[in-house]
């Protein structure tokens, strides 16, 4: 018995492992663990007759002084180790990197695809089909192409399932989020395995491998053999997603939304015909994902924390309310804008009723198709309404009214109104645009989270979030004073400004000058200790969406610690305002998760 295999492990694979479990830990979740472990459970039992083989007609053989005699079916157990710790190490690099990723834009079909796509499709499908017609021909003429083909004819197979399956889904997913966890652990396996031949930890039968070597003692079919692996390891998570994808998108079609699913329900989706495929939403789910990822860098990125179904309907949300703004703001003039905020309270009575009328699907659909541009109407259409409340929303049209306010009083603009004349009237503008949000994302919160609250807590939740409302309102304005000078507003109360003899004309020639930054500084205070009235709270939430709840806060208020470290510096600004170093936005990500889960 001896133990050179068993080093290789404890030297090379073993660690890899570790460190990415403790970088990935707090990410992990057990959607997480249930993917890894089921591919685990995969890629061993489907390499063990494969391998078995090999070794029993002596294509692979392992020295008796290098392995503790233990086997399965003759493959010794530290290659049976080998299938679970390549497998583990490969998935959680795909996981690590594909987090950020809302995989339901990605989902689409053969009408949906480019003709590009469609040609990459049937030439990846040739391709394996030619490899497994190659693998057959070798293993059948002998000799030195016999693990070449047995390579092949083994591995081929699944891939083709896997191409053929989501070939159109990973065309479109980014090419780096699944090349690097192939060619990394490739790279790396392929110089642990350059030793482990070198040393004779194990090795290929001359007479049945072509002798090309890609370097030193590394084989060129043990140099293909970690490569298929690894990609068939990444596909087989691609395949996952997919299909998950498709169970949290199409709720319709898979009402029961059990988090991890059975594997059965896994599979349906994954084989569920793509021509059945809402296009339509995921086509609105791809425009709310961009829209967040310009407008809100904060929430893109704590959006990732949030499971499934959750996460998609908060995104919807966040794209009707920006695009609403957005309809708002860019109007043009004051009676446009006005104009859309009549026409947007039209469609909530459509979809929400009201005391005279029931609601009507057929009507909104049609007044959004007849007065909304186009890119707006998915943002419209696909607003999760049968799951909110219709108050916020008024509430929120409410605000949109108060920014309408900072206007012109005549043609010569030689004065402005300027509606925040007081703290009451800031906390009332702050309630409305983002109080009314916070309540909004709770109540999809209360909906999809597995652990349902008695309607006392929900309510303390609710009241707590209006006040985190305040307090990111406040972070808003205060990173955003000079962006607001820009278009004629200034939302500090005009109360502070008297007490600094400065006017809002004033902030609008010079938004940078020290007075100006100390009341700031005195918003900036107003905010935390909100904030602080309202964090403790937070830990009634329930556990699953406990820390992504509490990332989307402190990522928004770390905006806020940036503006109080930094006062009277230059502040790294991203379109005027101030932004905070993407390193320093993981690290709350992280540290959140560290500590609340």
């Amino acid at each position: 018995m001896a133990y050179d295999y068993a080093i290789v492990h404890l030297k090379y694979t073993i660690p890899q492992a570790v460190l990415l479990t403790l970088i990935s830990r707090p990410l992990l979740t057990k959607l997480d663990l249930y993917k890894t472990y089921t591919l685990i459970l995969v890629a061993f039992f489907a390499t063990l007759p494969w391998d078995s083989y090999l070794v029993r007609h002596g294509i692979w053989t392992y020295p008796p002084d290098a392995t503790t005699g233990l086997s399965l079916f003759s493959v010794p157990a530290e290659e049976l180790f080998f299938f679970i710790i390549q497998t583990y190490i490969t998935s959680m690099l795909y996981i690590l990197l594909n987090k950020p990723i809302l995989h339901a834009q990605f989902l689409t079909n053969k009408n949906d695809s480019s003709p590009k796509a469609r040609r990459i499709k049937l030439l990846g499908q040739l391709l394996m089909i030619g490899c497994i017609a190659t693998g057959a021909f070798l293993i059948k003429r002998g000799g030195e192409g016999t693990y070449l083909g047995l390579i092949l004819l083994w591995a081929c197979p699944f891939a083709l399932l896997t191409w053929t399956l989501s070939g159109y889904f990973l065309i479109r997913l980014p090419l780096v989020n699944i090349a690097t966890p192939i060619i990394v652990p490739t790279v790396y396996l392929w110089i642990v395995d350059e030793m482990a031949l070198g040393r004779g930890t194990w090795a290929i039968e001359s007479g049945t491998k072509l002798g090309w070597r890609i370097w030193g003692s590394l084989e060129l079919e043990e140099a293909l053999f970690f490569l298929v692996t690894n990609a068939l390891i990444v596909t087989g998570m691609v395949a996952m997603d997919r299909g998950l994808a498709v169970l949290y998108t199409f709720s319709d079609l898979f009402p029961d939304g059990s988090d991890p699913p059975p594997l059965g329900l896994l599979a349906k989706a994954a084989l569920l015909d793509p021509a059945k495929y809402d296009m339509k939403r995921v086509r609105g789910i791809r425009e709310a994902v961009e829209t967040l990822r310009k407008k809100s860098r904060s929430f893109y990125l704590a959006s990732s924390t949030f499971p499934g179904r959750l996460r998609i309907d908060l995104v919807l949300l966040y794209s009707f309310c920006r695009v609403a703004d957005d309809l708002i703001d860019e109007s043009g003039t004051e009676s446009g804008a006005f104009t859309w905020i009549s026409k947007l309270t039209e469609y909530l009575v459509l979809v929400y009723g009201s005391g005279t009328q029931s609601p009507s699907t057929h009507n909104a659909s049609a007044l959004v198709k007849g007065s909304f541009p186009e890119p707006a109407r998915p943002a419209l259409e696909l607003l999760p309404v049968e799951l909110l409340p219709r108050a916020p929303f008024d509430e929120l049209l409410e605000g949109f009214k108060t920014d309408l306010s900072f206007n012109w009083t005549d043609t010569k603009k030689r004065a402005l109104r300027f509606p925040i004349k007081s703290e009451e009237d800031l906390e009332l503008y702050a309630h409305r645009v983002a109080s009314t949000v916070g309540e909004l994302c709770l109540r999809l919160v209360f909906h999809h989270g597995e652990t349902k609250l008695p309607n006392d807590r929900e309510t303390i939740l609710v009241i707590a979030a209006r006040t985190m409302g305040h307090a990111l309102q406040y972070v808003n304005i205060a990173r955003d004073i000079a962006v607001d000078a820009e278009m004629g507003r200034v939302y500090l109360p005009s109360s502070w400004l008297k007490e600094e003899i400065i006017t809002p004309e004033d902030v609008l020639r010079d938004p940078n000058q020290p007075k100006v930054e100390r009341l700031r500084q005195k918003l900036l205070e107003m905010a935390f200790k909100e904030y602080d009235r309202s964090r403790e709270i937070m830990s009634l939430l329930p556990p699953e969406v406990r820390a992504p709840m509490i990332i989307a806060v402190e990522s928004y208020m770390e905006i806020g610690r940036v503006l109080r470290e930094r006062k009277g510096t230059t502040l790294q600004t991203r379109r005027g305002r101030a932004t905070v170093p993407l390193w320093r936005r993981l690290w709350v990500v992280w540290k959140t998760l560290s500590t609340e889960r």
